[in-house]
């Protein structure tokens, strides 16, 4: 079965939680992974690259989380958007979810979700290929 899984985003204004993220995604598979720093950015990149999966944090400056959500899914409605985030009040969850993106995993990262949620990103790109 092909990999639909290759080039990742991950999207947080601590380049340590990107770091720690990094470390839960299985290193064998291939990946090219992208960083950025930024809603902004994350935006930018996101035109440039066109990654296949996501992983966005919410609080970050000058565009966050949930504005780049919404642009990104603009640019491409089929964006496959993981947010990765401390606030999992049922508010920001729903918000999210209605902005498009695909799941909410919450911090502290475990390596089992970050896994869970890859698979569960390649049925989605699956589906929509």
């Amino acid at each position: 079965m092909q990999k639909m899984i290759r080039k990742i985003l991950i999207v947080d204004d601590s380049p340590i939680a990107r770091k720690m993220l990094k470390s839960c995604i299985p290193r064998d598979q291939g990946y090219e992974f992208h960083e950025a720093g930024d809603g902004r950015e994350a935006v930018e990149k996101f035109r440039e690259i066109r990654p296949d999966v996501t992983f966005m944090d919410l609080t970050m400056p000058v565009m966050n989380g949930y504005e780049a959500i919404e642009e990104i899914i603009r640019i491409d409605p089929k964006a496959v958007i993981i947010v990765v985030t401390a606030d999992i009040q049922v508010k920001a969850v729903t918000k999210v979810m209605k902005l498009g993106a695909h799941m909410v995993l919450k911090k502290i990262l475990r390596k089992e979700d970050v896994e869970d949620a890859l698979l569960k990103a390649e049925d989605t790109l699956r589906k929509f290929s």
